[in-house]
């Protein structure tokens, strides 16, 4: 089960750094008290030492026995003195209880030791008097712990109250810092609850990057640029099949219910027979043509193919339409072979729309020219028609919207909007551009 405060990634975090601390803590007021508790130790040894020296000055062998030439410093009462000569106090031992009496005399005649004695708080140590090399007793002097232990109690207590308050300030610190740091992904999530699918421009904005989170921040908005790019283009796919299905749909209905409106001559089935296939067929190249600038989009596939070839195939497709409107379309081979990035059949699926149109609008001639420049293949696609005006450059590109000059045969099937967008999913573009006479349009692919 977990705490209601840990679910967050703030809380875990938090929690880790508050047990990771007060592991940290524990440890070393451990050590430290460790620490106390041996240098007192080592201080009592060291009076002890310090005391049985002084002891041992007033000693005196003599006769084979030791004898005190001067009284002993009794004074201090946590420092009881026992002399011992023979396994025989030399004098009357200090007030003492029988635990620590019997301690000392356990002592006599062994070697120098340190002995702590249970449940008096005292510490005994053992030292040989010992005269040109013959052991005559055993001074046995004692200290209190008394002091000692309330110096390792305060330093317990001291130790545990420094340790509580800093796990607390590092706690405090850390619940700061970490609200700090994660402010970028509270504002992001709750910008992000709040946005719906109709908010394309909106993004995070939490400036320029500073950390990871805001570097984070700058990726996302990043990532959602190329999604709203995404979706518009979904958005356009949808408009542009709309427009481009409509002429041909609304021609293919009405042919229908003209001929279903009373009886005909077989002539005039034909006839509508005929302009429903012409309708159908427009369809079908408008619906490949969507179909494959979506997968050309989506996957990115790239083929390559002569950059004439690409121009003779168009205009012997064009041939029909050319012959209709009387007008001659030719494709000049350019000095050296040119291929293009993209495979033939796409190729051409962009550059008809614009030799249509330029048919469409051409008096006499239509002309297509090759070059290519760096990394970039250009067709450049002339007519001697009225033109496009400055101001329509760009407007005609968009679906459904034509040009002042007007078209006698209507739109051209693919439409120039939709060839833009094949050009664009291959890296490329077309532009209408200033001409002396006539339109004149650029049509830019990746060269191979």
């Amino acid at each position: 089960m977990r705490l209601p405060f840990v679910r967050g990634v703030r809380g875990r975090l938090l929690l880790a750094i508050v047990l990771a601390m007060a592991a940290a803590l524990a440890a070393l007021t451990a050590g430290f008290n460790a620490v106390v508790a041996g240098t007192l130790e080592r201080n009592a040894d060291n009076v002890l030492r310090e005391r049985a020296t002084a002891e041992l000055r007033i000693l005196r062998p003599i006769g084979g026995r030791l004898r005190v030439q001067e009284a002993p410093d009794d004074s201090a009462v946590d420092s009881p003195v026992w002399i011992f000569s023979r396994g025989q106090a030399l004098e009357e031992p200090p007030r003492a209880t029988g635990t620590l009496e019997a301690a000392a005399l356990s002592l006599a005649g062994g070697p120098a030791k340190f002995v702590t004695v249970p449940r008096t708080e005292t510490r005994l140590y053992a030292a040989p008097v010992v005269s040109q090399g013959k052991r005559l007793g055993t001074l046995v002097v004692g200290i209190s712990l008394a002091p000692s232990a309330r110096t390792k109690h305060t330093a317990l207590l001291g130790s545990l109250v420094l340790a509580i308050l800093v796990l607390a300030i590092v706690a405090f610190a850390a619940r700061w810092l970490l609200k700090s740091a994660l402010r970028p992904v509270a504002h992001m999530t709750a910008a992000a609850a709040a946005w719906s699918e109709q908010d394309l421009d909106r993004r995070f904005e939490l400036g320029e990057p500073y950390d990871e989170l805001t570097s984070l921040g700058a990726t996302l908005d990043d990532l959602l640029d190329r999604l709203a790019a995404s979706l518009r283009r979904e958005r356009r796919f949808s408009a542009e099949l709309s427009h481009e299905l409509r002429t041909p749909l609304a021609s293919i209905v009405a042919e229908a219910e003209l001929a279903l409106r009373r009886e005909r001559k077989p002539r005039e089935y034909r006839d509508g027979l005929e302009i429903v296939l012409r309708n159908a067929r427009q369809l079908t190249r408008t619906v490949e043509a969507l179909l494959a600038a979506a997968q050309h989009e989506a996957v990115g596939t790239r083929g390559t193919a002569d950059a004439y070839a690409v121009a003779a195939d168009t205009v012997e497709a064009c041939a029909g339409l050319a012959a209709e409107r009387a007008v001659e379309v030719s494709a000049k081979r350019p000095p050296t072979p040119v291929r293009v990035g993209v495979d033939e059949d796409f190729a051409e699926r962009i550059l008809q729309p614009i030799v249509e149109n330029a048919c469409r609008y051409a008096r006499e001639r239509v002309g297509i020219s090759i070059v290519r420049a760096g990394s970039r293949v250009t067709y450049v696609v002339e007519d001697d028609g009225p033109g496009v005006a400055l101001d329509e450059r760009e407007a005609i590109f968009d679906p459904g919207v034509r040009g002042s000059a007007g078209s006698a045969n209507g739109g051209a099937g693919l439409g120039l909007a939709l060839a833009r967008r094949l050009a664009r999913s291959a890296s490329g573009d077309i532009q209408a551009a200033a001409a002396e006479k006539g339109a004149r349009f650029i049509v830019t692919l990746p060269a191979a």
